[in-house]
């Protein structure tokens, strides 16, 4: 990773409380565990409502949550008043999304002044083991003057 210091000494409370407002975070039940310059993790617990046909997390809930870990990541090295937005994410879906605990680990891994280049692995909590099940890379664009885009 680059630089990772932060613009706004408030980074952090500046990402829990957009994460705070966001409608789909809320209904898939996922939680903001950790935010650091650079870094956010987030967590899912698989339920009825975020599974597919077979039981298991649905990939549309682990690409959710991996892109705004990695949002978020970004949004954390932006200066004060800007807002993040995705302008592309690739997801490679290696296992399927099963056990007890889905978590996506953001990370910014080139920041620009416009553009940051991040990534979110997602990984399944089994019997206190770790399983890799995603990766997602992403490219999240800084936005500032955009009349309802903000932190």
């Amino acid at each position: 990773m680059n630089d990772s210091s932060p613009k706004d000494p408030n980074y952090e409370a500046r990402v829990r409380e957009s994460f705070a407002r966001q409608g789909l975070m809320a209904t898939l039940g996922a939680s903001l565990i950790r935010v650091a310059p650079g870094q956010v993790e987030i967590a899912l617990f698989p339920s009825a409502a975020v599974s597919q046909q077979h039981g298991y997390v649905h990939a549309g809930a682990l690409a959710s949550i991996a892109d705004s870990a990695a949002g978020y990541a970004a949004l954390t090295l932006m200066p004060p008043g800007a807002g993040v937005l995705t302008a592309e994410f690739k997801i490679n879906l290696m296992a399927p999304g099963l056990g007890e605990r889905m978590t996506a680990r953001g990370q910014v891994i080139k920041a620009g002044r416009t553009l940051t280049l991040a990534q979110a692995e997602v990984f399944a909590l089994n019997d206190g083991s770790e399983k890799q099940i995603a990766l997602l890379t992403a490219t999240l664009m800084a936005v500032a003057g955009r009349e309802g885009v903000k932190d």
